[in-house]
């Protein structure tokens, strides 16, 4: 399971996005946008290499997880 924590709120939102291997919680609008966004095609990439996060090797992850959050 993926976890985001977004620090930076200042509004009073209270921003919660769960999907499949993710949950993001807090920041401001654009950073949990932009938390959801690589989250999301960071997904994208793991479900295209028939791939589990089990699976991943820490390399792996972390080079797919720079990738997904080129954006």
């Amino acid at each position: 399971m993926l976890l985001g924590v977004g620090l930076d709120n200042q509004d009073g939102h209270k921003r919660i996005t769960k999907g499949d291997n993710f949950c993001l919680v807090g920041g401001s609008e654009e950073t949990h946008e932009s938390m959801t966004e690589t989250a999301v095609k960071f997904n994208e990439k793991l479900s295209r290499k028939g791939k589990t996060l089990d699976d991943l090797s820490r390399e792996e992850f972390l080079d797919m997880m720079q990738e997904a959050s080129d954006h």
